[in-house]
């Protein structure tokens, strides 16, 4: 009897540690600030709608009005850029010339906010990844995250991974 508690505890206490099982956490709330974004409000909104649906450490939630957020986003002329400051905090540039080229505004707007939440560009890489960013090519119109880069935020909100927060320029 001794023995086969022994081993229960034991096993559970591995399954923690694996994060095979969690404990119950709430998840943290980061903000954004798109004011200077206006122009891209509806794409920006529902980016932020299919993080917040894809995973559940971390939820992003629009900044009431005269409050600081986390990360903000702008409207430039220029190509798409985020520079992550510290996890979930940093600016994204949402770039007129890649949607003028006909890239698909949710997708640009998910994806830089992909870098945010401590994801690296996945370059060369297939329209299914988001983080594959210009190389899914104009036609890709798929927003959602795939499986391993939900599971790189989990654990990057969960403070099991390192997030990687260089500055990221998508290229063309």
């Amino acid at each position: 009897m001794f023995l086969r508690k022994t081993i229960a505890v034991l096993a559970s206490a591995a399954a923690l540690s694996l994060g095979v099982v969690g404990t119950a956490q709430a998840a943290r709330t980061i903000t954004y600030d798109s004011t200077g974004a206006a122009l891209y409000e509806s794409d920006i909104t529902e980016a932020v709608k299919v993080w917040n649906a894809s995973v559940k450490n971390v939820q992003i939630r629009k900044a009431a009005a005269g409050t600081r957020a986390n990360f903000t986003i702008v409207s430039d002329p220029g190509w798409p850029r985020a520079q992550p400051t510290t996890l979930g905090n940093g600016k994204i540039w949402m770039g007129k010339q890649a949607v003028d080229q006909g890239y698909y505004k949710i997708r640009i707007a998910a994806h830089e906010i992909g870098h945010i939440l401590g994801l690296p560009d996945i370059k060369p890489g297939p329209c299914s990844s988001l983080m594959s960013g210009s190389t899914g090519g104009i036609p890709c119109k798929s927003v959602a995250p795939n499986a391993a880069e939900k599971s790189r935020v989990e654990r990057n909100f969960a403070g099991t991974a390192k997030a990687d927060l260089a500055t990221v320029e998508d290229a063309a």
